[in-house]
C-alpha cells in the first residue's frame, strides 16, 4: 500500500471518529448512505473493469503500440479522441486503464488525449446535456472540449 493511501485512510478514520464523537446518529446515517451508494456502483464498476481487462488481454501490445504508440501519428490521437468521447467510463476507472495502455506501449500524448476526452466530452450523455443546456451550448461545449483534448494531448507529447 502506498504512503498516500495510508495518509488518506488515516485522515478518513480520524475525521470519522471526530464526527462519530460529535454526532453518532448523523455519522451512522452517513455511513449507511455511503454503503448504499457503494453497493449501487459496485456492479457497474466491476463490469467495466472486467471488460477493460479482457480487452487489454485480447488486444496484443503490438497492436496498441501500432495504433496508439508514439509512431501512430494523427491517427492515434483521432482514435483516442473518438474512443474517449464515446466511452462512458468514470475517471477513477480510467486511471488504471491509462496505466495499462502505457504499459502496453501507448504514448503519453495519446493516453492524455484519451483521458481528457473521457472526462471532458460526453457523446453518451449529450441528450441529457441538451435538455439542460440547450442544443447549441451542449454541442459547442463538446466540440470545443474535443479539440481542447487533442491540444492537451499534443502539449503532453511535447512536454514528455
Amino acid at each position: 500500500m502506498s504512503s498516500n493511501a495510508l495518509i488518506f485512510i488515516s485522515v478518513a478514520v480520524a475525521v470519522s471518529a471526530v464526527s462519530f464523537f460529535l454526532d453518532k446518529e448523523k455519522t451512522m446515517a452517513g455511513f449507511k448512505r455511503g454503503w448504499q451508494m457503494f453497493k449501487r456502483i459496485l456492479l457497474p464498476l466491476l463490469n467495466i473493469l472486467i471488460i477493460v481487462s479482457i480487452a487489454l488481454f485480447a488486444i496484443p501490445p503490438s497492436a496498441i503500440e501500432e495504433y496508439l504508440g508514439a509512431g501512430s501519428g494523427v491517427g492515434g490521437f483521432f482514435i483516442a479522441a473518438i474512443v474517449g468521447s464515446i466511452a462512458f467510463i468514470p475517471p477513477f476507472i480510467s486511471y488504471p486503464i491509462a496505466a495499462g495502455l502505457l504499459q502496453q506501449g501507448a504514448s503519453y500524448a495519446v493516453v492524455a488525449t484519451l483521458m481528457t476526452t473521457l472526462i471532458m466530452v460526453g457523446i453518451v450523455t449529450l441528450p441529457l446535456e441538451i435538455q439542460y443546456l440547450g442544443r447549441r451550448a451542449a454541442i459547442a461545449r463538446n466540440v470545443l472540449n474535443f479539440f481542447a483534448a487533442i491540444i492537451i494531448g499534443l502539449a503532453i507529447g511535447v512536454i514528455l
